[in-house]
């Protein structure tokens, strides 16, 4: 008889993972507790695999052998308590892509912020280097609708801590740990460390021909990793140390030093600006240096690069003010990021489904930078109660429409509009790409 198992969630996960167990033989069945996308259920139907949505059937998914959880369910889930009472054996989809992926390798990038530009910009190096390559995980497809419909020699996948909370045997070939800022404590019991543990697991499996490229001026790395027992290669990265292995900057060098292999290269160069940036670069261009890519295309690919849509994306100058989409900045480090980057007077349009936010991080660059604040969320006290001291100017909207127009209102000549709402996008949006998109749209109508 066919192994039973159920997958939770139909989203790009979930669907994915559906698509590869029907294909390796198991008995499937998929189960949503909302309401599925017309896309995704086509492609279920298509296959042949069967679903539900909009509620779960406990005694069938509690028969399972085996659970696939998506990413975006909480332990606390009614559903997955039951689960984990039964003692069923839960596993990521990436876990479940791991075990068909063959002799393919992996190229793993986690962290709580910078993990798209960087996982884009490895696979924009690789792709420049000829390889025969996909990029996969939070970012595309999903590793195992991948591994079942076009496998590759190479993933390149960007990984949540929510991803690596339940793999087993999961292993990166080259593992890339960017930092950790606090982010998604509502998903760890507002512990800290436990987010830290999680995102440290990325490393667990990895043995001695393996790499792990990690920030070594991100200090709760450094400070947790003398604490585990690892067999992987580390490989630090550094704005402020020159190490021996890996890489770092010195004045407006970026070197690179992996085996034999020696790189160097002007910042000037990086298609990519912005202090974090060089961060992301660099631990891009380990990573490649890491796997063998030569240096004359490790440099081509750094300095023709584009930027991510939603990440600091230009989107137009209107009568002199300058409108910028940093909509996947779902976090409070991510905006202290974006705001360090700013060199005119902005005002910032914030907010939205808050995480357990500590706007404290950004106070100084907000103090520094700021004359006004548009809210954009159903619940806006936790950031009046944090700026109304500091910035002179604090108005609430509840649309994008409305923000931008606030914004447009509030700001001069030479100044710059941002969307870095520091919140997810739950209460308004869909998602932070819908967030964007009607932000840019908004814009365009002004």
């Amino acid at each position: 008889m066919a192994k039973k198992i159920i997958i939770l969630g139909g989203g790009e996960s979930g669907v994915g993972a559906a698509i590869l167990a029907k294909q390796q033989g198991y008995d499937v069945f998929l189960s949503d507790g909302g309401k599925l996308k017309e896309i995704y259920k086509k492609e279920l139907q298509l296959g042949e695999i069967e679903f539900e949505e909009g509620s779960h059937s406990v005694e069938r998914i509690l028969a399972a052998d085996e659970v696939v959880k998506s990413p975006g369910i909480p332990e606390k889930n009614d559903m997955m308590r039951a689960i984990r009472a039964k003692g069923i054996q839960v596993i990521s989809e990436i876990e479940l892509a791991y075990r068909y992926k063959g002799s393919s390798k992996i190229i793993a990038i986690t962290g709580s912020n910078g993990k798209s530009t960087t996982t884009s910009l490895i696979y924009h190096i690789c792709k420049t280097a000829e390889l025969d390559c996909a990029l996969v995980g939070n970012i595309g497809y999903s590793f195992a609708r991948q591994v079942a419909e076009d496998p590759k020699e190479w993933y390149i996948a960007e990984i949540s801590s929510f991803q690596l909370d339940d793999i087993k045997t999961f292993r990166a070939d080259v593992s890339l740990l960017l930092n950790i800022t606090e982010d998604h404590l509502d998903r760890y019991d507002y512990q800290f460390e436990n987010y830290v543990n999680s995102k440290f697991r990325i490393i667990e499996n990895q043995t001695s021909s393996d790499y792990f490229i990690y920030n070594y001026d991100d200090e709760v790395i450094t400070n947790k990793l003398p604490l585990l027992t690892t067999y992987t290669n580390p490989l630090p990265f550094s704005m402020k140390h020159e190490v021996k292995k890996g890489g770092f900057i010195k004045g407006d060098q970026m070197m690179l030093r992996i085996q034999e292999e020696r790189v160097s290269m002007s910042i000037y160069d990086f298609a990519l600006k912005g202090k974090h940036n060089q961060s992301n670069t660099m631990a891009a261009g380990v990573a490649a240096a890491t796997i063998g890519i030569r240096k004359e295309k490790i440099r081509e690919a750094v300095k023709n690069f584009h930027s991510l849509e939603h990440r600091m994306e230009f989107v137009a100058m209107v009568r002199g003010i300058e409108f910028i989409n940093d909509s996947k900045a779902t976090n409070v480090n991510s905006t202290w990021y974006a705001l360090e980057s700013m060199n005119k007077p902005t005002i910032l349009i914030l907010g939205g489904t808050d995480k357990g936010n500590d706007y404290s991080l950004i106070t100084e660059l907000v103090k520094e930078k700021v004359k006004a604040i548009i809210c954009m969320g159903v619940d806006n006290k936790k950031i009046i109660e944090a700026f109304k001291d500091i910035v002179p100017v604090i108005i609430e909207t509840d649309s994008a429409k409305k923000a931008v127009n606030a914004a447009f209102r509030s700001a001069t000549k030479e100044d710059v509009v941002l969307l870095s709402p520091a919140c997810a996008s739950f209460d308004l949006f869909k998602n932070y790409e819908d967030r964007g998109t009607q932000f840019k749209e908004a814009v365009k109508e002004l």
